[in-house]
C-alpha cells in the first residue's frame, strides 16, 4: 500500500456485526430506551437506530478489550442520546394541532388595544368625579373594596355601590364593551 491510502473492510462484515450487536442487545437497549421516552415507542425506536449508528461509527469502542461486553458502552450511549432529545423537545415550544388553533382565544393587535385604550380614557372622564375616583382606584390600581374606602374616607358600602353605577354608566358609553366589563 502507498501512503495515504486505508484499508477498507468490507461493507458486508460490518454489516454482519451490527446484526449481531442489534441482535445480542437490541432488547435491553430498547427496553431502557422505552422507558426514557416516557413510553413512545416511536421515539425509543429512533433512539436505538441511532445508538447502533453511533456504535458502527466507532467500532473501535466495541472492539475494545477494556471490557467484557459492550451492553454498558451501548446503554450509556442510549442514555445520553435519550437525555438530549428531551433536552431539545423542551428546548423548542410545543407543537399544536388544528383542532387546539381553531379554538383558541384570538388575542387584539396593538392597533386594537390602543384604540380601546383610549375609547376606555375617554369614557372614564365622561363619569362623575366620586364615580371615576372609585373605579380608577379599584379596577385600575387593584385597590380592594376596604383599601378604597380607608383612601376615600367613605364606607366599603358606597365603594361597592359607586363602583356598580360607574361600570352601569361605562356599559352605556361603550355598548361594544360591554361584554369585557362584566
Amino acid at each position: 500500500m502507498t501512503a495515504g491510502t486505508t484499508t477498507i473492510t468490507p461493507r458486508t462484515t460490518a454489516e454482519h456485526e451490527l446484526a449481531a450487536l442489534q441482535r445480542e442487545h437490541g432488547r435491553p437497549l430498547f427496553a431502557l430506551l422505552l422507558r426514557l421516552s416516557d413510553g413512545d415507542r416511536q421515539r425509543a425506536e429512533d433512539l436505538l437506530q441511532e445508538t447502533f449508528v453511533r456504535a458502527w461509527q466507532h467500532p473501535e469502542a466495541l472492539r475494545a478489550d477494556a471490557f467484557d461486553s459492550v451492553l454498558p458502552w451501548l446503554l450509556t450511549v442510549g442514555r445520553r442520546l435519550a437525555i438530549d432529545a428531551r433536552r431539545a423537545r423542551q428546548a423548542r415550544p410545543p407543537e399544536v394541532g388544528d383542532a387546539v388553533l381553531d379554538n383558541a382565544r384570538v388575542c387584539a393587535d396593538h392597533a386594537e388595544r390602543s384604540a380601546a385604550t383610549l375609547d376606555v380614557r375617554e369614557a372614564v372622564k365622561t363619569l362623575t368625579p366620586e364615580h371615576r375616583e372609585v373605579l380608577v382606584l379599584v379596577y385600575f390600581h387593584g385597590a380592594s373594596v376596604a383599601e378604597a374606602a380607608a383612601a376615600l374616607g367613605i364606607p366599603p358600602g358606597t365603594v361597592k355601590s359607586r363602583a356598580y353605577y360607574a361600570l352601569r354608566a361605562l356599559r352605556r358609553v361603550l355598548p361594544g364593551y360591554a361584554a369585557d366589563l362584566h
